[in-house]
């Protein structure tokens, strides 16, 4: 299942107070909300950047402004009460590098932080290993202005920094739903009157609920990788024609009970054909690891229903009987990497192309991309990047 090193903004603002700077006087009290700015790396969702809504102060001269006028720290700890000896990743306390200062085209004061995948600190999940969850942790960034800021020629010190919201724009772009069965999901919409394709995006294990601890938050599908993101980028709309994304999560995990979720998915599918213009001979399903088992179930149950599949890293063994392989007619593409531990290749994506009729499989030898070598689990970055024209290949079938 995918284990991601990620960290999110959960619950309310945080406060964090400006450091008054000796002998500069501000102009009054003077308090200034900021935003967190992230994106979603291969690796997964991370601050970059922090944007100070400093446009009401005035003019800024933007020589005032350099990376060392402000420090940030952050903390981010787990939403969750921890058993003892439980483990999370990755919980941290540590200042953030300021990479880059200026003052943005509305006049607000935007620090870049440093960032980079593997790399811990800056992150907006935590996973949990005793509930197999990625969380989204509570973020707690405090600002501490180092020296003023020149506004209209004169120096202002900020009395207080008060934290709002996490801005993610490629997350941000899917909205919230539930459906009648109280299963819950995001959608991106193409914005188009005319019928377009639909892709069914299902998470991996770390992305689902855990309703025991009252834990359900329809975010983590689209914080903890780049998969079902990369749908809605401009290169994917722009091969699909414009294309509706949608995301279920789980009650928990798909390999639960896949015969109780299947039902569930095809509702909600049902839902946004009613909602939106859907072409229903283009309805295409993916799934990464727990969600590459239950695309293909998906096709097991629903034979006629997507024009194309596409099972990455995803768990056969004790699951899907051969003759339910044997039976699946929708054209599937397989995706995994040969240094696969956790889902091991050759039972069980190996395996499933050799029963599916007709079905294609990628076997990559191990996943890096862009120089960085992640986990060999993690091969749905391939897809998410449409590495070998997974999307192309898409885009032509029809059911």
């Amino acid at each position: 299942m995918p284990i991601s090193r990620r960290t999110a903004l959960a619950g309310g603002a945080g406060v964090a107070a400006g450091l008054a700077v000796p002998g500069i006087a501000a102009a009054g009290s003077t308090s200034v909300r900021f935003t967190l700015g992230a994106e979603t790396l291969d690796g997964g969702e991370q601050i970059t950047s922090l944007t100070l809504d400093t446009s009401r102060l005035g003019t800024i001269s933007p020589g005032s402004v350099t990376t060392s006028t402000f420090t940030v720290h952050a903390t981010a700890t787990s939403p969750l009460p921890l058993a003892p000896g439980d483990q999370i990743f990755s919980e941290y306390d540590l200042d953030r590098t300021v990479t880059a200062a200026r003052v943005d085209r509305r006049g607000n004061i935007v620090l870049s932080l440093d960032h980079a995948e593997g790399q811990i600190g800056g992150g907006t999940l935590g996973y949990i290993a005793s509930k197999g969850r990625n969380v989204r942790l509570d973020l707690v960034y405090t600002i501490t202005q180092n020296a003023p800021v020149s506004v209209r020629g004169r120096p202002v010190t900020i009395s207080r920094f008060v934290q709002g919201r996490l801005v993610n724009r490629e997350v941000d772009a899917f909205s919230y739903h539930e459906s009648a069965s109280g299963m819950k999901y995001r959608f991106f919409s193409a914005f188009d009157t005319s019928k377009r394709p639909l892709v069914v995006w299902l998470h991996g294990g770390g992305e689902g609920a855990s309703l025991p601890d009252g834990y359900y938050d329809n975010e983590t599908t689209l914080r903890a990788n780049r998969g079902a993101l990369g749908f809605a980028t401009r290169e994917a709309q722009r091969i699909f024609g414009g294309a509706h994304v949608v995301v279920p999560q789980s009650f928990s995990y798909w390999m639960e009970d896949g015969d109780r979720f299947a039902p569930l998915i095809r509702e909600i599918v049902r839902e946004v054909v009613r909602k939106h213009p859907v072409d229903t001979d283009r309805i295409h399903v993916v799934g990464c690891s727990n969600g590459g088992y239950m695309s293909m179930k998906m096709t097991v149950e629903y034979p006629s229903l997507f024009a194309s599949s596409v099972p990455i890293c995803g768990i056969v063994t004790n699951l899907i009987s051969d003759a339910e392989l044997t039976a699946i007619r929708t054209p599937s593409w397989l995706v995994t990497s040969l240094d696969d531990t956790t889902v091991p290749p050759e039972p069980n994506t190996i395996h499933a192309s050799e029963v599916i009729p007709g079905a294609r499989v990628t076997l990559y030898d191990e996943v890096t991309w862009n120089g960085h070598r992640f986990p060999g689990h993690w091969s749905w970055i391939y897809v998410a990047r449409n590495d070998r024209g997974y999307w192309q290949w898409m885009a032509r079938q029809r059911r």
